[in-house]
């Protein structure tokens, strides 16, 4: 990245490495005016953006869905149709520039994020990105910068694990200290089955990119390797072993499996100097029935993480009205994309694959 203009890395503190993620988001001014009805354009009207369309138009207070677009005229028709008064579009463009958007929220395939955030930020638009930002840390870079020019955050990236119940608490425990410094995390994320048309090096950049954001932000430390284990031989395919090495002498396992064919599975183990904390196991219920007892384990994460999509969003709104934006930014996304890159090289390689990190902007210190 020799070619990239160079870019401020704010002072380190005694409590938060140079180059680490910071522990929390800014809190809002508490007299901060807000936007009576948040007008929302949602680009993107696959699965995800339907979900997106129904949780505005439903569930969050403060913001209705102004309008829809799809490169699909027909599928934006038929979503848009289900708010009374939006408008659809085949041109996201034309979707952030129609009558009462305020915001934007992108559910779009990553390659097109960049060229839809930026037509955001040209209006000023607050914007929150489904992960990834962008597929590469080329395009991001490119998003920093935009919005670095700007002098202010516009840009929130859907890293949703931020806003689960388990992982939040998690996360508080860590803050506190009452387990002592965090040593290790073992992480596993198995699938019942992937998505047709998915790839081995998705595997890292779909799967593996929400434990990438889960350990920075939970230990507040930047990953500075990455490996890639393969069980066996004979060209197994998975599960996957993928280890992360940190800023902060942190060590990560994640085990990554996209085929187990039983269930979803999200769990996180922080081993600290003085004890240990889990999450994920999902025992809410447990039946006990002709002499056997057992509980359900969740398909999909839409049923694992609905409360935090739900979270998520609500979040967003409400930092929106006040023209504000707190959740993960644009330098979160850039960092996973970069630690992503290390990592399908890792798996194609087999090598040890250090993570380069531009310095980090002030506007996200």
């Amino acid at each position: 990245m020799t070619d990239q203009a160079p870019l401020v890395l704010p002072a380190a503190t005694a409590d938060t490495p140079a180059g680490s993620p910071a522990t929390t988001p800014a809190s809002p001014a508490a007299a901060a005016p807000l936007t009576d009805v948040l007008g929302v354009a949602v680009i993107g009207a696959g699965r995800m953006g339907a979900d997106h369309v129904r949780r505005l138009h439903r569930t969050i207070r403060g913001a209705r869905v102004a309008a829809v677009a799809d490169v699909d005229a027909e599928r934006a028709k038929r979503l848009a149709d289900t708010v009374p008064g939006c408008a659809a579009h085949s041109d996201p463009e034309a979707a952030l520039s129609s009558a009462g958007v305020d915001a934007v929220l992108i559910a779009s395939p990553g390659p097109v994020h960049e060229e839809q955030i930026l037509a955001a930020l040209e209006r000023g638009l607050p914007v929150l990105c489904e992960k990834p930002l962008t597929p590469d840390t080329a395009s991001a870079l490119r998003v920093l910068r935009a919005e670095s020019a700007l002098g202010r955050r516009r840009v929130q990236v859907g890293f949703m694990r931020r806003y689960d119940a388990e992982f939040r608490r998690l996360k508080r425990l860590l803050d506190e200290g009452e387990l002592g410094r965090p040593r290790l995390l073992h992480c596993r994320h198995r699938n019942v089955t992937p998505a047709p048309g998915f790839t081995e090096a998705m595997m890292i950049t779909d799967s593996v990119a929400h434990e990438v954001d889960t350990v920075r932000w939970l230990l507040r430390q930047e990953i500075t390797a990455v490996t890639v284990l393969r069980p066996g031989t004979g060209g197994v395919d998975e599960p996957q072993l993928v280890l992360f090495e940190t800023d902060g002498g942190a060590v990560v396992d994640v085990e990554i499996f996209v085929n187990c064919g039983f269930g979803y599975q999200v769990q996180c183990e922080a081993v600290c100097a003085t004890g240990s904390a889990r999450i994920g196991d999902g025992h809410a219920m447990v039946t006990h029935s002709a002499g056997r007892w057992g509980g359900e384990i969740v398909q999909d994460w839409s049923a694992r993480f609905e409360d935090a999509y739900d979270r998520e969003v609500r979040e967003w709104v409400e930092a929106a009205r006040r023209d504000e934006v707190t959740g993960p930014d644009v330098w979160d996304g850039y960092a996973a994309a970069a630690v992503c890159e290390a990592g399908v090289r890792a798996q194609a390689t087999g090598e040890r694959v250090p993570v380069p990190l531009i310095g980090r902007p002030e506007l996200y210190g």
